[in-house]
């Protein structure tokens, strides 16, 4: 508990010192130009910097014509296997897919029909939760964030487990499967016990049934009755296969690879990653999307006046709307400047789901700011590549719709892709190499010390 004198030393010191550290931290814009620094490790035209190699995933935002690369409507590839193709895969046989896309990312192949149901029983196994776990790590000392709630959690496991900082390749992966298993409670029973304690709700927790699929338990889990249709299930399941894995350069699997790269046990590089996701940047922008949203709701007056609307996203860029930070969440994308097929497939189904939950005019609102912020970013600023919705821009929707609590859009995301961080930290640890430590130059002036007394 801080004193008094601490609370008096801190209020004198801190806005003087935070701007001493904020000037002592500027880099000239000029500096990066001339050195010709890659900064985000992408070059001018957003294309990534090759770090690292891997048989994972893949991202492709362009085509090759005439020799020269231009953009193309985006592909995502799991193992080899087009996205598109997977997901038509599993859902013509009318069945849920994310546990299939774990089997595939891990080993690298899909499952038959034995090994499918055998890894799903292994999952089923692993996701219940011991109740020592449960009353003293998650509901004695709730957090008020789920993704740290939820760093937690992965941290505490490191207790639990006999050989915690192994990194052989059979021990990592019990570990990992562990993890992508009890993440689901993780998630679920932090939001519970935040729910009940932070704000006063009933607390329900209930037990995963064996017999479900990991979308199904979320459902199950989280509702106070465990009621849901098959429509629901199915749009989660297809939502947890989207978000799986996105390659080896995406801010957190890349940085599961520096930190698997440290020789670091699992559960600290998993922390590290949710850490990462966690961001607006990243995989927080879902919820940002819904509160950009709800913010334009309620400031624009006609939404099928598409000049109303405009006028709205101009003042977004222009940082005089919302969080005045100068974007319009869920448009654009590192990689993707057509179409990110994740957006496409998902569409589909929000439209579906839209319409049996009566918000067809929400939909069609979302719909309208997709097509008008690519023109509105581009008339406002010099962009080097095209500009399109992203995976985010309809995902917390279709949250929202699901009555799914915002507080746990982020961690449905990490709850999907820790089956990506798992796959690609056993990757790293396989082609163990050199810890990764990239450059950076220094533009410091020199000085010289001065003793204490003369300064």
């Amino acid at each position: 508990m801080q004193t008094d004198r601490v609370i008096a030393l801190e209020n004198e010191m801190i806005p003087r010192l935070s701007e001493m550290a904020a000037e002592s931290s500027i880099v000239d814009p000029e500096l990066f130009i001339r050195y010709d620094v890659k900064r985000g490790l992408r070059d001018i035209n957003g294309k990534g910097v090759l770090v690292g190699l891997t048989r994972i995933g893949d991202v492709i935002g362009s085509i090759m014509v005439d020799g020269v690369s231009v953009p193309g409507a985006g592909q995502l590839f799991y193992r080899g296997i087009e996205i598109n193709d997977l997901v038509a895969g599993f859902l013509s046989e009318g069945r849920a897919g994310f546990e299939e896309t774990c089997y595939l990312l891990l080993f690298g192949k899909l499952p038959g029909q034995a090994e499918l149901a055998a890894f799903s029983d292994l999952l089923s196994g692993y996701r219940r939760l011991s109740e020592d776990f449960i009353r003293d790590v998650i509901l004695k000392t709730p957090g008020k964030d789920m993704m740290n709630g939820l760093q937690r959690s992965i941290l505490t496991m490191y207790n639990y487990d006999d050989d915690a900082d192994g990194v052989s390749v059979d021990n990592v992966l019990k570990q990992c499967l562990k993890l992508i298993a009890s993440i689901t409670p993780f998630a679920v029973y932090g939001f519970q016990a935040l729910s009940h304690y932070h704000h006063s709700k009933s607390l329900y927790i209930h037990a995963p049934k064996p017999e479900l699929n990991t979308a199904e338990n979320i459902l199950h889990m989280l509702r106070p009755d465990s009621k849901y249709d098959k429509l629901e299930a199915e749009l989660l399941d297809l939502a947890l296969v989207l978000h799986a894995e996105h390659g080896g350069g995406n801010n957190s699997t890349f940085l599961t690879h520096v930190i698997t790269s440290s020789g670091t046990d699992t559960y600290s590089a998993m922390a590290s990653a949710i850490g990462s996701l966690k961001g607006p940047k990243h995989g927080g922008a879902n919820l940002k999307v819904v509160q950009m949203m709800d913010d334009l709701k309620a400031n624009v007056q006609d939404w099928k006046d598409d000049s109303e609307i405009e006028r709205y996203l101009n003042r977004l860029l222009k940082k005089e709307a919302f969080d005045a930070s100068g974007l319009i969440y869920g448009m654009g994308h590192a990689v993707y400047s057509v179409s990110d097929p994740r957006a496409l497939i998902f569409k589909g189904y929000v439209a579906e789901l839209a319409k049996v939950k009566g918000l067809e005019d929400e939909f069609e609102l979302y719909s309208k700011v997709e097509f008008l912020a690519p023109e509105v970013i581009s008339n406002s600023r010099k962009i080097y590549k095209g500009v399109c919705a992203n995976v985010d821009f309809y995902s917390g929707f279709v949250y929202k719709m699901l009555e799914i609590p915002p507080e746990l859009f982020t961690p449905i995301f990490a709850i999907s892709r820790i089956a990506g961080w798992s796959a690609h930290r056993i990757e790293e640890i396989v082609n163990m190499g050199k810890i990764i430590r990239p450059a950076y130059k220094s533009v410091s002036e020199m000085q010289d010390y001065i003793p204490l007394r003369d300064r």
